[in-house]
């Protein structure tokens, strides 16, 4: 996955659940989005029929389609690549998903909070690596600020892009994209009705676009 030409752009990170598609459409709607990550919802596995529909609808906007962790979906459901969640056995499950989706499909890592761990992934072949903020991590102010000096750091020294995940609201996205961030990952909240995604991506899209005018 090549860095963007023109700016930073959005990489949107979508449950495969009811109602995905309206969701995703209307994302699609608001912004440039090149790139959708496809996730499992909760307590589930992707699988044809979740994830299927949903991969062609992205595609359909001219996107790739990513899969969570799930690379033997890859070719079967012609999805475009596969996101590695970040874990141990990294150059062990990246040979294995590069395998899997082909020389020509896009395997990207999640690094954590690890320089070690992207300077592995991207020195072994991946096309992105990314730097986000689990869930479970309390000190969220701290952790924004580690996602932070971590993409600027990557984009300063690296050439493969990077993609700031669980990144929570536009103002956030304005200061990854100023920083040197290639994609702003963005979660399309499971249940939320179409018309809020389109604002909430167009807000995004729209702060991105002023932190790089200035």
């Amino acid at each position: 996955m090549d860095g963007p030409e023109g700016g930073t752009k959005l990489f949107l990170v979508v449950e495969a659940c009811e109602a995905a598609a309206d969701r995703v459409s209307a994302a699609f709607t608001a912004g440039s989005v090149p790139s959708v990550l496809i996730v499992p919802p909760e307590g589930q596995q992707l699988n044809a029929s979740n994830a299927g529909p949903l991969i062609k609808q992205v595609q359909s906007h001219g996107a790739a389609a990513l899969l969570l962790d799930e690379f033997g979906l890859v070719q079967q459901l012609g999805a475009d690549g596969a996101h590695l969640s970040h874990g141990k056995d990294l150059e062990s499950r990246y040979r294995e998903a590069r395998q899997a989706v082909g020389r020509t499909g896009i395997v990207g890592f999640d690094a954590g909070n690890s320089r070690h761990d992207a300077m592995t992934i991207a020195e072994a072949g991946a096309d992105y690596v990314a730097f986000g903020i689990p869930a479970n991590v309390q000190n969220r102010i701290k952790a924004r600020e580690r996602r932070l000096d971590l993409i600027a750091w990557w984009a300063e020294i690296f050439e493969v892009p990077c993609v700031a995940l669980d990144v929570e609201t536009p103002e956030l996205g304005a200061a990854l994209a100023q920083a040197g961030a290639d994609f702003i990952g963005v979660k399309i909240e499971a249940g939320a009705p179409p018309s809020d995604i389109a604002r909430r991506i167009a807000s995004f899209a729209d702060a991105i676009q002023l932190a790089e005018a200035n």
